[in-house]
């Protein structure tokens, strides 16, 4: 693959070196401070100053919910310990974090495929004269982050956070594909990424939001098979993404499209259920077999076709 050819996107943003430790939320919006949520007040005295009572509650709850209570007699009250217009609370601790060459590599390599992603999708978006929002992406390591879509650790692996309209990959995830699952080729990292900005293009067109209205009306073996559809769309727009950049620049390689191929079909919910569990659970499936998560991303690439990728047809 040969990625030197692409343009190398400024939308990464490198954390590795960093401690993240996520805001305080209560459960009903207590303790938010954000999107209409309520803090949780102290009792105060003459002054304003925090009673002695607000003191004694303060301290129950930090035993509680185990945090610092000093951390929230600094946060002035609250249990955010946050500003008024945030959801979450992150705090990030820098510490010097000394890269590999191979590390170097593979971040170089992350931008450059974000940035052919990014040049593929304003061009299809265009000519359906909409603009295209790139999305940014993080790279971290041993990292555990709270967003806007929970709380995540490296162990989960490269995802898409629809809220922030950003991707999350994990450095450590270029090891995994090769130890976990057998899978080797520069292609096969491509088209994981591809398939998480698949993801933000969903956000982008108005799809994921449509499809997490309906699961919330349906049961979970309902609700599953439309996530599944939705994960496979994801593949074919991969797909698109690999076709019309060959078409715009020439980077295949011979044996790069079988390495991706090996990626979805390490990856379908068969197979990794048949390794974690011994059988498969078909009404558990949240992103589609290795045989459709192939075939769909092998559509992608064969129409180069928005159209095409209707997986909920």
């Amino acid at each position: 693959m040969r990625w030197d050819k692409f343009r190398k996107s400024k939308n990464v943003d490198d954390v590795r070196g960093q401690t993240s430790r996520g805001g305080f939320r209560l459960p009903g919006g207590l303790g938010s401070t954000g999107g209409g949520g309520r803090r949780l007040r102290l009792p105060r005295g003459r002054g304003g100053k925090i009673s002695i009572w607000g003191i004694v509650l303060m301290v129950g709850v930090a035993w509680l919910f185990g945090i610092n209570p000093l951390e929230l007699l600094m946060g002035g009250g609250s249990l955010s310990g946050g500003t008024s217009n945030q959801q979450y609370q992150q705090t990030n601790q820098s510490k010097p974090y000394n890269s590999s060459a191979k590390e170097d590599r593979q971040k170089q390599f992350i931008s450059a495929v974000l940035g052919s992603t990014e040049d593929v999708w304003h061009q299809i978006f265009n000519q359906f004269d909409r603009t295209y929002k790139e999305p940014r992406l993080q790279i971290f390591k041993n990292l555990t982050t709270d967003n806007a879509c929970g709380q995540q650790t490296s162990a989960t692996g490269p995802f898409y956070c629809p809220p922030e309209q950003k991707i999350f990959i994990d450095m450590a995830f270029f090891d995994q594909m090769d130890r976990d699952f057998g899978v080797k080729g520069e292609f096969a990292y491509a088209y994981v990424i591809a398939h998480e900005v698949g993801h933000h293009v969903q956000k982008l067109l108005g799809i994921s939001s449509k499809i997490q209205q309906q699961r919330s009306r349906l049961s979970r073996a309902e609700g599953n098979k439309l996530s599944v559809k939705l994960e496979l769309q994801a593949d074919c727009f991969a797909g698109i993404w690999a076709k019309r950049a060959e078409q715009q620049i020439g980077y295949l390689e011979e044996g790069d499209i079988a390495s991706a191929l090996k990626a979805a079909s390490a990856i379908g919910d068969d197979n990794l259920q048949k390794k974690s569990r011994g059988h498969i659970v078909p009404e558990s499936f949240t992103h589609g077999t290795s045989a459709q998560r192939v075939a769909w991303f092998k559509t992608g690439m064969q129409y180069a076709d928005v159209n095409k990728c209707n997986s909920f047809n």
